[in-house]
């Protein structure tokens, strides 16, 4: 773990380091923040290979199309 001190702008903004968001965002450029009572979390949301799971779960659906299901799987419009 390092720690590093950062300041909070007048908007309550705070500049994540550069090499953490390279590493652990990607392209998805969203995070999920976690509220807690003295501090926050912030979690990268990543993109799952659902692929892998074919065998595991029912869906209860035909994928036919891919992209479609996917889309629906993550609720992207």
């Amino acid at each position: 773990m390092e720690v590093e001190i950062k300041k909070i702008d007048e908007q309550g903004r705070i500049i994540i380091p550069a090499d953490w968001r390279k590493k652990e965002i990607g392209k998805e450029k969203r995070v999920f923040v976690l509220k807690e009572k003295g501090c926050l979390k912030i979690i990268p949301i990543k993109k799952i290979d659902l692929t892998k799971f074919f065998d595991k779960v029912d869906f209860g659906m035909n994928i036919d199309d891919w992209e479609k299901f996917e889309k629906k799987i993550y609720k992207i419009k």
